[in-house]
């Protein structure tokens, strides 16, 4: 007896895995681009085949050459469209990072970056590896899924087509990154300006003092401490992100 997929289906699956393929591009998952390719193959082959229920009713002709490729295109925009609005999500962290270190002197110290596999600073190493592991543990991951559950309910297969209204709450996303950087960095910078204004008023009351050997660890000594009091606030601000993500998503696909 011999077994055999109907036309149709073999479309409606590479479609599906089209899809998938372009939203797992952005997944905040450390070293997960520099991964062996046949592991992020058999990942996005697993979720396509987890989404069989939604997949696309497809007529059995074949199509054309050209309908095939807007089909395929309009799939990997759609995927790379909701990837990049949960890329949005760790990259206002990664600024607050970027400016931190530059600023409290931890910029010095470099380390790998899991994710280029480039040389970066500790703080911006340490914020990607927790904001990667805060998007599992607060379960985003399982809203993205549904996410992409319902874009195959209200845009099947090759029907969806970019529309500049419906893009404005991601481009608002990407705005919003560089809010979250200022919010979560302002409050180190002005501490470490008033310990710059204090050494300056020292050193001018007593010149003979070291101050440039003074003020770096006490800059960093500084920026340690009070990172260590805003650690506990940092799962609620990515849930808070997380949460207006998952939103801009919902009201991307117009519900």
């Amino acid at each position: 007896m011999t077994l055999g997929l109907p036309l149709s289906t073999m479309y409606a699956f590479l479609l599906v895995l089209a899809r998938v393929a372009g939203m797992i591009t952005f997944l905040p998952v450390p070293g997960f681009t520099n991964a062996p390719l046949s592991i992020r193959v058999i990942l996005a082959l697993a979720i396509a085949l987890a989404l069989f229920p939604v997949w696309p009713a497809l007529p059995n002709a074949a199509p054309s050459i050209g309908q095939l490729t807007v089909w395929a295109f309009s799939e990997a925009g759609f995927g790379l469209v909701a990837g990049l609005a949960v890329a949005f999500l760790t990259e206002g962290f990664q600024i607050a990072a970027q400016v931190l270190g530059l600023q409290a002197g931890y910029g010095y110290a470099t380390t790998v970056d899991p994710t280029s596999q480039a040389d970066s600073g500790i703080l911006p190493v340490m914020t990607l590896l927790i904001t990667g592991l805060l998007f599992f543990t607060l379960g985003f991951d399982h809203q993205l899924i549904r996410v992409l559950v319902a874009s195959f309910e209200k845009f099947p297969a090759g029907s969806w087509a970019p529309v500049a209204g419906s893009l404005d709450g991601i481009v608002r996303l990407g705005a919003g990154m560089f809010t979250t950087g200022l919010r979560l960095a302002m409050p180190v910078i002005a501490m470490l300006l008033l310990i710059d204004i204090a050494l300056a008023l020292l050193g001018r009351m007593q010149q003979q003092l070291q101050l440039l050997s003074l003020s770096f660890p006490a800059k960093m000594l500084a920026a340690l401490a009070i990172l260590s009091a805003l650690a506990p606030m940092m799962p609620r601000m990515f849930s808070a992100g997380g949460s207006r993500t998952i939103a801009a998503l919902w009201r991307f696909l117009g519900f």
